[in-house]
């Protein structure tokens, strides 16, 4: 299971939290300046790891049963 956060302006993705890498990734020149920065606040990746387990992992087993 994965935990992704896309951040977009104008349709365009600029930076993505994903659990398994652990960290932010930029994808415009804009978004690795954010993304280095917010990899530099331990609280935000913290937080950003902790909404797997309360998003995906507590919802998994809801989204199988009902298939």
């Amino acid at each position: 299971i994965e935990f992704i956060d896309s951040y977009y302006y104008n349709k365009l993705e600029y930076t993505r939290f994903s659990s398994s890498v652990g960290k932010f990734v930029g994808f415009t020149e804009q978004g690795v300046r954010i993304a280095a920065a917010w990899n530099n606040d331990p609280s935000k990746l913290s937080a950003m790891k902790a909404q797997k387990e309360a998003v995906c992992l507590n919802n998994v087993q809801i989204d199988y049963n009902n298939m």
